[in-house]
This record gives structure tokens, C-alpha cells and sequence, in this order.
């Protein structure tokens, strides 16, 4: 499916948003976007869906209420949510869109809801962080 690839990255091109680097093979890109605190977002076509994902922090020794917290912080996210990685080690920021029928809107609602979070959420996180 190289074409939902190439429209991806061509609504990435129209949005400003810089590829830093690109696997065509399989179909993924990084983006930065500094001014909206993302930085290394994967996008990955995996047909059916469009996954976006960008690691937020480690997951610190001491967690207290991290866990809970994330959960409620998903409740106010837009798009997308705060997940652990397979071995809940990292705490990521992920969501998914179906590739059949994306258009740049979704695409571009979703980068900002990254963005949005991480302006609300980020001195919350590094405090946590911090443990």
C-alpha cells in the first residue's frame, strides 16, 4: 500500500511537519514537531491502520500513582492515549487511525492532540519522572 504511505507523507509535507527520517520499506517515518514538544513520532502504515506513537518518558523506580494518573490523564486526551510499552518500561503516547479513508484533518487533529497533552500534561510527567 506505498500510495497511503505517500499521501501520509505528503500531508505531513503540507502540515510543516519535518520527516527526520523514513523507512519506505516499512512504510514508516519519524517526525519533530519542537515547537509542540513532539520529538521522534513514529508513523507507521500497518494496514488497516495509521499507528502514531512517540515514547514520553521511562517509567520511573518508584511509580506511586503514576498509573492511575495516566488513566485519568486519558480521559481528558483528545485523540489517542498514554500507554505502556510490552514490557512497562516506557510510558508512550499512541494512537491509530484507519488508513482506507484518511484525510489530513485526522491526521493533523491527532499530531495536536499529542501536542496538547504534552503542553498540559509535561511539568506533571517530569515530576514523575523525576522518582
Amino acid at each position: 500500500m506505498p500510495e497511503k504511505f505517500d499521501l501520509v507523507k505528503q500531508y505531513l509535507c503540507e502540515m510543516e511537519i519535518p520527516i527526520v527520517s523514513e523507512d519506505q520499506a516499512a512504510e514508516l517515518v519519524v517526525v519533530d514537531d519542537e515547537d509542540n514538544g513532539i520529538k521522534n513520532l513514529v508513523i507507521d502504515c500497518e494496514e488497516p491502520i495509521l499507528v502514531l506513537e512517540q515514547i514520553i518518558m521511562k517509567v520511573p523506580h518508584d511509580q506511586g500513582n503514576l498509573f492511575k494518573r495516566l488513566l485519568q490523564m486519558n480521559r481528558d486526551l483528545v485523540h489517542g492515549a498514554f500507554v505502556l510499552d510490552e514490557n512497562a518500561e516506557l510510558v508512550l503516547f499512541r494512537d491509530t487511525l484507519q488508513l482506507e479513508n484518511l484525510d489530513r484533518n485526522e491526521l493533523e487533529a491527532s499530531i495536536h492532540a499529542l501536542g496538547l497533552a504534552l503542553a498540559e500534561y509535561s511539568s506533571e510527567l517530569l515530576d514523575y519522572a523525576k522518582k
